[in-house]
């Protein structure tokens, strides 16, 4: 016969609860069973495992060898099949994916691709104003991965120990009635808004910050500004009472326009972050790689923006944007 795992269990019951009876009781065997297993295991080793009388069964020296190595094994080979488990996502075992975002552009399609590829996946989603929150629930492992953004050269917190890396990196935009006087422009001077009452979502984030510096080094301060979702955003801008800045890819809505800002004063990067430690971060990459093909879809509805990064590469995809423009762009 040869020695396995559950013969290794068997003895390890044995010792743990120091009586054959017990042992056959806890793993759901007949006491003659077990009594005659254990024999046969004895047999393949050579020699008694235990001492048996009528306060129990002790392990010989034998039998202290063999628990030695099973303790170390036993552990060992639960550990390799889960995490067999958690890397079996090409197989048939269904994987896990919970992502949260702050206002992502591209979290509809990187959602839709992972499904496509990954029908049995799991895949949910959170919707939250505040990256600190994000973070704190990706490092909690309440969350696998976040997607977020950040302005300028900042980066989001350290406090929570996850990993980052950029997705891509577009100038900010305006967004204007097209009935505006400047709605002809390609581009416009953040100093020629300087009379505009502004309306922007909530955040906890630096944007804040960096556009009121965006605004200084313009020459001005901002008059009103507004704080309402993305939808009351939108209704604010096409009343005419405000205008707002906007990612570049969004979305074209009837009646409204984007516009660049002459020097592209204000950057937005996205990011995606994960905990190094958890085992999201085994398929990270491959996440990764989703959200940069999903950033390329986003790019389908704006094609003077795409010829725009052509000559603009130092903004976009954190790959090259010329292979984007070869392979072509494809919607999700």
């Amino acid at each position: 016969m040869n020695l396995e795992l559950r013969h290794l269990r068997v003895v390890c019951a044995i010792a743990e609860t120091g009586s054959v009876t017990k042992a056959a009781s806890t793993l759901g065997l007949a006491q003659p069973a077990l009594t005659a297993q254990l024999q046969r295991i004895e047999r393949t080793l050579g020699g008694p495992l235990f001492e048996r009388d009528r306060r129990g069964a002790r392990p010989t020296a034998l039998g202290e060898l063999v628990l030695a190595r099973a303790r170390v094994l036993l552990p060992a080979m639960k550990g390799l099949q889960d995490e067999a488990a958690r890397l079996a996502g090409a197989g048939d075992a269904p994987r896990r994916y919970r992502f949260g975002g702050v206002n992502s552009p591209i979290l509809g399609r990187l959602v839709h691709r992972l499904a496509a590829e990954q029908p049995q996946a799991q895949i949910t989603t959170y919707a939250s104003w505040s990256v600190d929150e994000l973070a704190q629930m990706v490092a909690g492992g309440r969350l696998d991965y976040a997607l977020t953004g950040v302005c300028g050269d900042s980066t989001p917190s350290a406090d929570y120990g996850l990993s980052w890396r950029e997705v891509a990196v577009d100038p900010v935009m305006v967004l204007l009635p097209e009935v505006h006087p400047l709605a002809d422009r390609d581009e416009v001077a953040l100093a020629e808004l300087r009379q505009e009452q502004w309306v922007a979502a909530p955040g906890d984030g630096c944007f804040g910050d960096c556009f009121a510096a965006a605004c200084a080094r313009a020459g001005f301060t901002p008059r009103k500004l507004y704080e309402a979702d993305v939808r009351g955003c939108i209704d604010l801008v096409d009343a005419g009472e405000a205008v707002a800045l906007c990612q570049a890819t969004f979305r074209p809505v009837a009646g409204l326009v984007t516009r660049r800002l002459a020097g592209a004063p204000l950057r937005w990067r996205l990011m995606l972050g994960w905990h190094p430690e958890s085992p999201a971060a085994r398929v990270a990459e491959l996440v990764l790689e989703t959200a940069l093909t999903a950033y390329t879809d986003s790019l389908a509805p704006h094609p003077a923006y795409l010829a725009w990064l052509l000559r603009n590469p130092t903004f976009g995809l954190r790959r090259p944007v010329t292979a984007v423009a070869e392979r072509g762009v494809r919607t999700a």
